[in-house]
């Protein structure tokens, strides 16, 4: 994890950057449950998934949010502020002992209410290891524009 100052200008449209993977575990399934009380079936009982389509449990959508979101977070950037995030869904699912990455690519830019300041848009896209996508949202910024 690193700093690094991107301004506004700085952003290239279609720009594309790559995060290293993550493994999802069963730990993550019961800390997750934990922190959240999301304990349904669909996450933590065997039995009951295996009558079920897809036959085996499902990770929690707002788990694999987390951690495709946290692999974004290797370069912290001073200059921008989150906004939230857009138009989140749920693809695919994801199970015990697959892998997912992330892929940000910046979609659209525009100006903000403040003139100092810049609105861009990251189209986030985490995949898992047989290159399906499995989650998608855009992220919304607020970033600094760099003093002429």
């Amino acid at each position: 994890m690193y700093f690094k100052s991107t301004f506004f200008g700085d952003y290239q449209l279609q720009d594309k950057r790559v995060t290293l993977g993550r493994t999802i575990t069963e730990t993550d399934f019961v800390v997750h449950a934990g922190h959240t009380g999301d304990f349904f079936p669909h996450h933590m009982d065997a039995e009951w998934c295996a009558t079920q389509p897809f036959k085996r449990r499902i990770a929690h959508g707002t788990m694999i949010f987390s951690i495709g979101i946290g692999l974004t977070a290797s370069e912290i950037n001073p200059e921008a502020m989150s906004k939230g995030y857009d138009k989140l869904r749920f693809v695919k699912p994801v199970f015990i002992g697959d892998t997912i990455h992330s892929e940000i690519t910046i979609l659209e830019k525009g100006e903000s209410k403040r003139p100092e300041y810049g609105t861009v848009t990251e189209h986030v896209e985490i995949i898992n290891q047989h290159g399906e996508v499995v989650l998608v949202c855009d992220h919304l910024l607020v970033v600094k524009k760099k003093s002429v």
